[in-house]
């Protein structure tokens, strides 16, 4: 009798030692066809895309004889809006390639400076140079909350409609502008 006693329990038992080792092979083919699948995971998707920008009336960085970033000044032209900060150093490394892509004069590019001291935004500015043609201060970071700012350096394109057409995560690269940004920022300029 004792051997038809440990016959039920055993099964559950058996079961308990595969159940992990199942949901483990489950979750691994999940992550494999991930991976297999093709798409740029390092990818952050924005809900903007193809959306209006939105409402922006950020004040002028002082000192800085440029205007603040508002959104009315989008319309009719290709922007690039590039979110940095002075103690950010990714922003440091990208901004050798933001002024490289000021020298077009098909787009223009604005800046929303992020929570940053206006001294050290200047004194970024003055050491490096300014790619903008507009530099809003976004000093408690709203406007960045609704932009979907996860974190600086970004940078959403602007097509002449006002909508955003793109968005780059992260510092921009020579590499991430021939392969990525340029062939946006083309395809905003042929729109109509």
């Amino acid at each position: 009798m004792s051997t038809d006693s440990q016959k039920p329990t055993a099964r559950p038992r058996r079961l308990m030692v595969l159940l992990p080792l199942l949901i483990f092979m489950g979750l691994a083919g999940l992550f494999l066809a991930q991976l297999l699948s093709g798409r740029d995971l390092t990818a952050v998707p924005s809900a903007l895309i193809g959306q209006m920008a939105p409402e922006t009336d950020l004040p002028p960085l002082e000192g800085m004889q440029v205007p603040g970033l508002n959104s009315a000044d989008f319309a009719g032209k290709v922007t690039l809006v590039n979110v940095w900060a002075s103690w950010c150093a990714p922003c440091r490394e990208e901004h050798p390639v933001l002024l490289e892509l000021s020298k077009d004069p098909r787009f223009s590019i604005a800046g929303l400076n992020y929570k940053d001291k206006p001294e050290n935004a200047r004194r970024f500015l003055g050491d490096l140079g300014s790619p903008y043609k507009a530099i809003g201060v976004d000093q408690n970071g709203r406007t960045a909350i609704d932009w979907g700012v996860y974190g600086v350096p970004e940078t959403f394109l602007l097509g002449k409609d006002g909508k955003v057409a793109f968005k780059h995560v992260g510092p921009l690269s020579p590499e991430a502008v021939s392969t990525t940004l340029m062939p946006e920022i083309e395809k905003a300029l042929a729109a109509q």
